[in-house]
Protein backbone atom coordinates (compact mmCIF):
# COMPACT_ATOMS: atom_id res chain seq x y z
CA UNK A 1 0.00 0.00 0.00
CA UNK A 2 1.41 3.70 -0.80
CA UNK A 3 2.14 6.31 1.82
CA UNK A 4 1.90 9.32 0.91
CA UNK A 5 2.94 12.58 2.44
CA UNK A 6 5.17 15.37 2.70
CA UNK A 7 9.27 14.84 1.62
CA UNK A 8 10.07 16.18 5.41
CA UNK A 9 7.91 13.95 7.11
CA UNK A 10 8.85 10.87 5.08
CA UNK A 11 12.17 11.46 5.65
CA UNK A 12 12.09 11.96 9.21
CA UNK A 13 9.60 8.52 9.45
CA UNK A 14 12.33 6.77 7.57
CA UNK A 15 12.90 4.52 10.91
CA UNK A 16 9.44 3.65 10.75
CA UNK A 17 9.15 3.60 7.09
CA UNK A 18 12.22 2.42 5.55
CA UNK A 19 11.43 -0.62 2.78
CA UNK A 20 8.09 0.96 2.47
CA UNK A 21 6.38 1.89 -0.52
CA UNK A 22 5.35 5.88 -1.18
CA UNK A 23 4.46 8.65 -3.25
CA UNK A 24 6.10 11.29 -3.34
CA UNK A 25 4.82 14.31 -5.54
CA UNK A 26 6.43 17.64 -6.29
CA UNK A 27 8.21 20.17 -8.80
CA UNK A 28 11.43 18.54 -10.47
CA UNK A 29 14.37 20.37 -9.10
CA UNK A 30 17.33 18.63 -10.27
CA UNK A 31 17.38 15.94 -13.04
CA UNK A 32 20.94 14.00 -13.63
CA UNK A 33 21.16 11.46 -16.57
CA UNK A 34 23.57 9.06 -16.63
CA UNK A 35 22.27 7.18 -19.11
CA UNK A 36 21.46 3.72 -17.17
CA UNK A 37 20.91 5.38 -14.17
CA UNK A 38 18.81 8.65 -13.57
CA UNK A 39 18.93 10.46 -10.85
CA UNK A 40 15.39 13.07 -10.54
CA UNK A 41 15.39 15.36 -7.40
CA UNK A 42 12.12 16.07 -6.22
CA UNK A 43 10.88 18.98 -4.23
CA UNK A 44 7.51 19.82 -2.44
CA UNK A 45 7.42 22.74 0.38
CA UNK A 46 8.88 20.98 2.60
CA UNK A 47 12.12 19.86 1.24
CA UNK A 48 13.53 17.52 -1.23
CA UNK A 49 14.12 14.05 -2.31
CA UNK A 50 16.44 12.20 -4.77
CA UNK A 51 14.31 9.57 -6.64
CA UNK A 52 17.14 6.90 -8.17
CA UNK A 53 15.72 5.35 -11.56
CA UNK A 54 17.23 1.98 -12.87
CA UNK A 55 16.78 0.43 -16.39
CA UNK A 56 13.42 -1.51 -15.88
CA UNK A 57 11.96 0.17 -12.97
CA UNK A 58 9.15 1.22 -15.73
CA UNK A 59 9.14 0.29 -19.68
CA UNK A 60 11.52 1.85 -21.81
CA UNK A 61 10.36 4.82 -23.07
CA UNK A 62 9.39 6.08 -19.65
CA UNK A 63 12.50 5.43 -18.49
CA UNK A 64 14.62 7.77 -21.45
CA UNK A 65 12.01 10.20 -20.98
CA UNK A 66 12.61 10.58 -17.59
CA UNK A 67 16.38 12.24 -18.25
CA UNK A 68 14.86 14.07 -20.50
CA UNK A 69 11.46 15.91 -18.10
CA UNK A 70 11.85 19.92 -18.24
CA UNK A 71 13.07 21.48 -14.60
CA UNK A 72 9.61 22.19 -12.77
CA UNK A 73 7.78 19.52 -14.09
CA UNK A 74 4.79 18.49 -11.66
CA UNK A 75 4.87 14.76 -11.18
CA UNK A 76 4.14 11.74 -8.38
CA UNK A 77 6.79 9.24 -8.49
CA UNK A 78 6.16 5.96 -6.70
CA UNK A 79 8.87 3.44 -4.97
CA UNK A 80 10.39 2.44 -2.16
CA UNK A 81 11.97 4.33 0.79
CA UNK A 82 15.69 3.43 1.51
CA UNK A 83 18.58 4.74 3.46
CA UNK A 84 21.10 6.72 0.64
CA UNK A 85 24.01 8.58 0.96
CA UNK A 86 22.26 11.78 0.03
CA UNK A 87 22.72 14.63 2.59
CA UNK A 88 18.84 14.08 3.52
CA UNK A 89 19.73 10.16 4.27
CA UNK A 90 17.12 9.06 2.73
CA UNK A 91 16.07 8.42 -1.10
CA UNK A 92 13.41 7.05 -3.61
CA UNK A 93 14.12 3.82 -5.80
CA UNK A 94 11.65 4.73 -8.16
CA UNK A 95 9.64 2.32 -9.81
CA UNK A 96 7.22 4.73 -11.89
CA UNK A 97 6.37 8.14 -11.97
CA UNK A 98 3.55 9.58 -13.61
CA UNK A 99 3.77 13.48 -15.31
CA UNK A 100 0.61 16.52 -14.24
CA UNK A 101 2.21 18.79 -16.19
CA UNK A 102 5.31 20.25 -17.71
CA UNK A 103 6.64 23.90 -18.14
CA UNK A 104 5.66 25.07 -21.97
CA UNK A 105 8.51 27.27 -22.34
CA UNK A 106 11.84 28.20 -21.02
CA UNK A 107 11.66 29.52 -17.07
CA UNK A 108 11.68 33.42 -16.84
CA UNK A 109 13.63 32.85 -13.31
CA UNK A 110 14.84 29.90 -11.73
CA UNK A 111 13.41 28.85 -8.53
CA UNK A 112 16.05 27.44 -6.89
CA UNK A 113 17.85 31.02 -7.45
CA UNK A 114 15.68 33.35 -6.92
CA UNK A 115 16.36 34.92 -3.99
CA UNK A 116 19.53 36.40 -6.10
CA UNK A 117 17.49 37.94 -8.55
CA UNK A 118 16.17 41.41 -9.02
CA UNK A 119 13.24 41.91 -6.56
CA UNK A 120 10.91 43.25 -9.47
CA UNK A 121 11.31 39.83 -11.98
CA UNK A 122 10.77 38.05 -9.06
CA UNK A 123 7.71 40.29 -7.99
CA UNK A 124 6.56 39.58 -11.41
CA UNK A 125 7.18 35.68 -11.37
CA UNK A 126 5.93 35.16 -7.86
CA UNK A 127 4.97 31.79 -8.42
CA UNK A 128 7.91 30.68 -9.42
CA UNK A 129 9.87 32.86 -7.07
CA UNK A 130 8.11 31.46 -3.98
CA UNK A 131 8.82 27.69 -5.00
CA UNK A 132 12.36 28.52 -3.87
CA UNK A 133 12.34 27.29 0.20
CA UNK A 134 14.17 30.27 1.37
CA UNK A 135 11.19 32.52 -0.06
CA UNK A 136 8.93 29.94 0.87
CA UNK A 137 10.42 30.37 4.48
CA UNK A 138 9.46 33.88 4.99
CA UNK A 139 5.74 33.51 4.33
CA UNK A 140 5.59 30.24 7.33
CA UNK A 141 7.28 32.62 9.82
CA UNK A 142 5.03 35.04 8.57
CA UNK A 143 1.87 32.58 9.59
CA UNK A 144 3.17 31.55 12.41
CA UNK A 145 3.54 34.99 13.52
CA UNK A 146 -0.01 35.90 12.95
CA UNK A 147 -0.78 32.31 14.55
CA UNK A 148 0.65 33.68 17.75
CA UNK A 149 -1.35 37.59 17.55
CA UNK A 150 -4.11 35.43 17.85
CA UNK A 151 -3.41 32.85 20.25
CA UNK A 152 -2.24 34.96 22.42
CA UNK A 153 -4.55 37.49 22.69
CA UNK A 154 -7.37 34.58 22.66
CA UNK A 155 -5.72 33.25 25.69
CA UNK A 156 -5.99 37.12 27.37
CA UNK A 157 -9.33 37.33 27.18
CA UNK A 158 -9.36 39.43 23.83
CA UNK A 159 -12.22 38.28 21.49
CA UNK A 160 -11.63 38.68 17.55
CA UNK A 161 -13.64 40.59 15.77
CA UNK A 162 -14.11 41.22 11.68
CA UNK A 163 -14.86 44.88 10.92
CA UNK A 164 -15.40 46.49 7.72
CA UNK A 165 -12.75 47.53 5.23
CA UNK A 166 -15.58 50.12 3.46
CA UNK A 167 -16.01 52.85 5.53
CA UNK A 168 -17.39 56.57 5.63
CA UNK A 169 -14.28 58.56 6.41
CA UNK A 170 -10.99 58.20 7.01
CA UNK A 171 -9.72 57.03 10.31
CA UNK A 172 -6.10 59.70 9.58
CA UNK A 173 -8.38 62.95 9.25
CA UNK A 174 -9.28 61.62 5.48
CA UNK A 175 -6.01 62.01 4.14
CA UNK A 176 -4.10 59.29 2.35
CA UNK A 177 -7.38 57.26 1.58
CA UNK A 178 -8.43 55.63 -1.50
CA UNK A 179 -12.28 56.46 -2.35
CA UNK A 180 -14.64 54.30 -3.91
CA UNK A 181 -18.04 54.58 -5.16
CA UNK A 182 -20.29 53.18 -3.44
CA UNK A 183 -23.85 53.03 -4.82
CA UNK A 184 -23.31 56.95 -6.03
CA UNK A 185 -21.50 57.71 -2.87
CA UNK A 186 -18.28 58.35 -1.76
CA UNK A 187 -16.44 55.90 0.46
CA UNK A 188 -13.22 55.24 1.54
CA UNK A 189 -11.17 51.69 1.95
CA UNK A 190 -10.41 51.30 5.82
CA UNK A 191 -6.94 53.00 6.34
CA UNK A 192 -7.41 50.91 9.96
CA UNK A 193 -9.58 49.33 11.81
CA UNK A 194 -9.28 52.04 14.75
CA UNK A 195 -13.40 53.40 14.58
CA UNK A 196 -14.73 50.15 14.86
CA UNK A 197 -12.38 48.21 17.29
CA UNK A 198 -13.24 51.61 19.88
CA UNK A 199 -16.90 50.49 19.30
CA UNK A 200 -16.59 47.12 20.02
CA UNK A 201 -15.00 48.00 23.30
CA UNK A 202 -17.40 50.58 24.15
CA UNK A 203 -20.06 48.26 22.58
CA UNK A 204 -19.25 46.03 25.62
CA UNK A 205 -16.94 43.70 24.40
CA UNK A 206 -14.16 45.44 26.42
CA UNK A 207 -11.15 43.27 24.47
CA UNK A 208 -10.53 42.82 20.99
CA UNK A 209 -8.42 42.11 18.18
CA UNK A 210 -8.79 41.82 14.79
CA UNK A 211 -5.84 40.68 11.91
CA UNK A 212 -7.33 42.36 8.51
CA UNK A 213 -5.95 44.26 5.49
CA UNK A 214 -5.92 48.25 5.85
CA UNK A 215 -5.15 50.33 2.76
CA UNK A 216 -3.12 53.81 2.30
CA UNK A 217 -2.85 56.11 -0.54
CA UNK A 218 0.52 56.70 0.59
CA UNK A 219 2.65 57.66 -2.70
CA UNK A 220 5.68 56.52 -0.98
CA UNK A 221 8.07 54.40 -2.83
CA UNK A 222 10.53 53.19 0.51
CA UNK A 223 11.72 50.15 1.51
CA UNK A 224 9.12 50.14 4.46
CA UNK A 225 5.50 51.62 3.26
CA UNK A 226 3.56 49.28 1.34
CA UNK A 227 -0.08 50.58 0.30
CA UNK A 228 -1.89 47.32 1.43
CA UNK A 229 -0.70 45.46 4.19
CA UNK A 230 -2.08 43.48 7.22
CA UNK A 231 -2.39 44.41 10.52
CA UNK A 232 -2.58 42.98 13.92
CA UNK A 233 -4.92 45.31 15.80
CA UNK A 234 -5.67 45.32 19.68
CA UNK A 235 -8.50 47.35 21.68
CA UNK A 236 -9.04 46.71 25.24
CA UNK A 237 -10.89 49.07 27.70
CA UNK A 238 -10.89 49.79 31.24
CA UNK A 239 -7.20 50.72 31.15
CA UNK A 240 -5.49 53.21 33.69
CA UNK A 241 -2.95 54.14 31.42
CA UNK A 242 -1.23 53.40 28.54
CA UNK A 243 1.22 50.95 30.20
CA UNK A 244 -1.64 48.28 30.16
CA UNK A 245 -1.12 48.20 26.27
CA UNK A 246 2.62 48.24 26.05
CA UNK A 247 2.20 45.48 28.48
CA UNK A 248 0.05 43.44 26.18
CA UNK A 249 1.98 44.14 23.61
CA UNK A 250 4.89 43.17 24.91
CA UNK A 251 3.83 40.03 25.95
CA UNK A 252 3.06 39.21 21.76
CA UNK A 253 5.88 39.59 21.12
CA UNK A 254 7.34 37.40 23.86
CA UNK A 255 5.47 34.45 22.77
CA UNK A 256 6.66 35.75 18.80
CA UNK A 257 10.09 34.68 20.20
CA UNK A 258 9.10 31.67 21.88
CA UNK A 259 7.04 30.41 19.01
CA UNK A 260 9.19 31.02 15.87
CA UNK A 261 12.62 29.56 17.92
CA UNK A 262 10.59 26.42 19.45
CA UNK A 263 9.43 24.88 16.59
CA UNK A 264 11.80 23.32 14.13
CA UNK A 265 10.73 24.34 11.32
CA UNK A 266 10.30 28.38 11.68
CA UNK A 267 13.68 27.97 13.48
CA UNK A 268 15.01 26.45 10.60
CA UNK A 269 13.58 29.27 8.36
CA UNK A 270 15.39 32.11 10.65
CA UNK A 271 18.70 30.03 10.89
CA UNK A 272 18.28 29.83 7.06
CA UNK A 273 18.87 34.00 7.26
CA UNK A 274 21.46 33.80 9.85
CA UNK A 275 19.24 34.67 12.82
CA UNK A 276 19.90 32.58 16.04
CA UNK A 277 17.66 34.69 18.41
CA UNK A 278 14.89 37.62 19.03
CA UNK A 279 16.23 39.55 21.72
CA UNK A 280 14.00 40.80 25.02
CA UNK A 281 15.63 41.45 28.19
CA UNK A 282 12.92 41.27 30.95
CA UNK A 283 11.29 44.56 29.99
CA UNK A 284 11.36 46.36 26.97
CA UNK A 285 13.22 49.34 27.52
CA UNK A 286 11.12 52.82 27.42
CA UNK A 287 12.32 56.77 26.21
CA UNK A 288 10.31 59.27 26.51
CA UNK A 289 10.39 60.85 22.86
CA UNK A 290 12.05 64.29 24.78
CA UNK A 291 14.58 62.10 26.39
CA UNK A 292 15.12 60.34 22.66
CA UNK A 293 15.24 63.72 21.57
CA UNK A 294 18.72 64.03 24.08
CA UNK A 295 19.80 60.54 23.28
CA UNK A 296 19.84 61.50 19.51
CA UNK A 297 22.01 64.33 19.91
CA UNK A 298 24.55 63.97 22.14
CA UNK A 299 25.21 59.95 21.32
CA UNK A 300 24.28 60.33 17.65
CA UNK A 301 24.60 63.70 16.61
CA UNK A 302 21.47 63.55 15.08
CA UNK A 303 19.20 66.71 15.93
CA UNK A 304 15.53 66.63 15.62
CA UNK A 305 13.56 69.72 15.76
CA UNK A 306 11.74 69.83 19.04
CA UNK A 307 8.09 68.48 19.15
CA UNK A 308 8.65 66.64 15.70
CA UNK A 309 8.58 63.13 14.47
CA UNK A 310 10.94 60.37 14.19
CA UNK A 311 12.52 60.02 10.63
CA UNK A 312 13.63 56.59 9.59
CA UNK A 313 17.49 57.58 10.83
CA UNK A 314 16.06 58.59 14.25
CA UNK A 315 14.59 55.18 14.43
CA UNK A 316 17.84 53.37 13.20
CA UNK A 317 19.62 55.16 15.85
CA UNK A 318 17.41 54.09 18.55
CA UNK A 319 17.66 50.62 17.55
CA UNK A 320 21.18 51.26 18.07
CA UNK A 321 21.25 52.28 21.34
CA UNK A 322 18.31 49.69 22.54
CA UNK A 323 21.17 47.14 21.50
CA UNK A 324 24.04 48.81 22.60
CA UNK A 325 22.34 50.06 26.20
CA UNK A 326 20.16 47.31 26.51
CA UNK A 327 21.40 44.53 24.91
CA UNK A 328 17.48 44.52 22.85
CA UNK A 329 16.58 44.20 19.74
CA UNK A 330 13.17 46.05 20.66
CA UNK A 331 12.21 49.56 22.55
CA UNK A 332 9.55 51.90 23.02
CA UNK A 333 9.20 55.40 22.28
CA UNK A 334 6.71 57.07 24.72
CA UNK A 335 5.08 60.43 24.74
CA UNK A 336 4.65 61.53 21.23
CA UNK A 337 4.77 64.68 20.43
CA UNK A 338 0.36 65.84 20.02
CA UNK A 339 1.46 67.13 16.22
CA UNK A 340 2.50 63.99 15.02
CA UNK A 341 -0.61 61.84 16.83
CA UNK A 342 -4.25 61.67 15.68
CA UNK A 343 -6.72 62.80 17.04
CA UNK A 344 -8.41 60.46 18.80
CA UNK A 345 -4.81 60.10 20.71
CA UNK A 346 -4.77 61.04 24.65
CA UNK A 347 -3.18 64.32 25.55
CA UNK A 348 -1.56 64.27 29.05
CA UNK A 349 -3.27 66.39 31.19
CA UNK A 350 -0.35 68.07 32.56
CA UNK A 351 1.48 68.61 28.71
CA UNK A 352 -1.18 68.79 26.44
CA UNK A 353 1.49 69.17 23.96
CA UNK A 354 2.41 65.63 24.66
CA UNK A 355 0.26 62.49 24.22
CA UNK A 356 -0.22 58.76 25.96
CA UNK A 357 0.72 57.68 22.64
CA UNK A 358 4.07 55.47 21.84
CA UNK A 359 5.74 53.42 18.86
CA UNK A 360 7.78 50.25 19.19
CA UNK A 361 10.59 49.94 17.53
CA UNK A 362 12.05 46.64 16.34
CA UNK A 363 16.03 46.51 15.03
CA UNK A 364 15.39 50.46 14.23
CA UNK A 365 12.02 50.41 12.65
CA UNK A 366 8.19 51.20 14.45
CA UNK A 367 6.60 48.40 13.41
CA UNK A 368 3.89 48.97 16.20
CA UNK A 369 1.98 52.32 17.06
CA UNK A 370 -0.52 52.73 20.39
CA UNK A 371 -1.84 54.92 22.90
CA UNK A 372 -4.36 55.43 25.36
CA UNK A 373 -7.62 57.08 23.39
CA UNK A 374 -9.87 59.99 24.30
CA UNK A 375 -13.24 58.80 25.52
CA UNK A 376 -13.79 61.83 27.06
CA UNK A 377 -16.38 62.96 24.56
CA UNK A 378 -15.83 67.18 24.81
CA UNK A 379 -12.51 66.66 25.12
CA UNK A 380 -12.65 64.49 21.88
CA UNK A 381 -14.35 66.94 20.13
CA UNK A 382 -12.06 69.64 21.17
CA UNK A 383 -9.23 67.45 19.69
CA UNK A 384 -10.95 66.92 16.23
CA UNK A 385 -11.21 70.84 16.16
CA UNK A 386 -7.26 71.67 17.10
CA UNK A 387 -6.49 69.49 14.58
CA UNK A 388 -8.18 71.59 12.25
CA UNK A 389 -11.10 69.65 11.32
CA UNK A 390 -14.97 69.39 11.60
CA UNK A 391 -16.57 67.38 14.26
CA UNK A 392 -19.44 66.95 11.61
CA UNK A 393 -17.31 65.06 9.65
CA UNK A 394 -17.03 62.45 11.99
CA UNK A 395 -20.60 62.38 13.63
CA UNK A 396 -20.84 58.54 12.95
CA UNK A 397 -17.59 57.85 15.15
CA UNK A 398 -18.63 60.49 18.08
CA UNK A 399 -21.57 59.37 18.46
CA UNK A 400 -19.81 56.05 20.30
CA UNK A 401 -19.02 57.76 22.73
CA UNK A 402 -23.05 59.55 23.89
CA UNK A 403 -23.58 56.70 25.94
CA UNK A 404 -21.08 55.85 28.49
CA UNK A 405 -17.42 54.70 26.98
CA UNK A 406 -15.10 52.94 29.28
CA UNK A 407 -10.96 54.69 29.62
CA UNK A 408 -9.48 52.47 26.29
CA UNK A 409 -6.25 52.11 24.44
CA UNK A 410 -4.81 49.71 21.95
CA UNK A 411 -2.39 49.04 18.95
CA UNK A 412 -1.60 48.22 15.11
CA UNK A 413 0.87 46.39 14.21
CA UNK A 414 2.18 45.60 10.89
CA UNK A 415 2.39 41.93 9.97
CA UNK A 416 5.31 42.23 7.27
CA UNK A 417 7.24 44.84 9.30
CA UNK A 418 7.55 42.25 11.89
CA UNK A 419 7.92 39.62 9.10
CA UNK A 420 10.41 42.11 7.77
CA UNK A 421 12.50 42.81 10.90
CA UNK A 422 12.60 39.62 11.90
CA UNK A 423 14.46 37.85 9.29
CA UNK A 424 16.37 41.17 8.40
CA UNK A 425 14.78 41.58 5.03
CA UNK A 426 16.04 44.36 2.44
CA UNK A 427 12.44 45.64 1.44
CA UNK A 428 9.10 45.04 3.01
CA UNK A 429 7.68 43.58 -0.43
CA UNK A 430 9.64 40.75 0.40
CA UNK A 431 7.32 39.88 3.26
CA UNK A 432 4.24 40.86 1.06
CA UNK A 433 2.69 38.05 -1.03
CA UNK A 434 1.71 40.06 -3.19
CA UNK A 435 2.87 43.41 -2.83
CA UNK A 436 0.94 46.97 -3.63
CA UNK A 437 2.91 50.14 -4.31
CA UNK A 438 2.43 53.13 -6.55
CA UNK A 439 3.44 51.27 -9.45
CA UNK A 440 2.28 47.66 -8.69
CA UNK A 441 -0.79 46.19 -9.17
CA UNK A 442 -0.34 42.61 -10.74
CA UNK A 443 -0.30 40.07 -10.41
Amino acid sequence: MLKQGFIAELVARIDELEGSNVRVCGWLHSVRDVGRIKFLVIRDRTGTIQAVFKRGCCDEEKFRRAGKLRLETVLCVDGELVRGRTKEGVELRARDYAVLSEPVEPLPLEPATSHEAGLATRLNYRWLDTRNPRVTGIFIVEAAVARAFREYYRERGFVEIFTSKIVAAGTESGAEVFPVIYFGREAYLAQSPQFYKQMAVIGGFERVYEIGPVFRAEPHHTTRHLTEYHSLDIEMGFIEGPEDVMREVEGFFRRVRSDLLGDQVTRSVLEMYGIDDIRIPREIPRITMREAYKVLEERYGKKLPYGEDLDPEAERLLGRYASEEYDSDFIFVTEYPWGSRPFYTMRLESEPDWTTGFDLLYRGLEVVTGSQREHRLDRLMANIRDKGLEPESFKFYLDFFKHGAPPHGGAGMGLERIVMQTLRLGNIREARLLPRDPERLTP
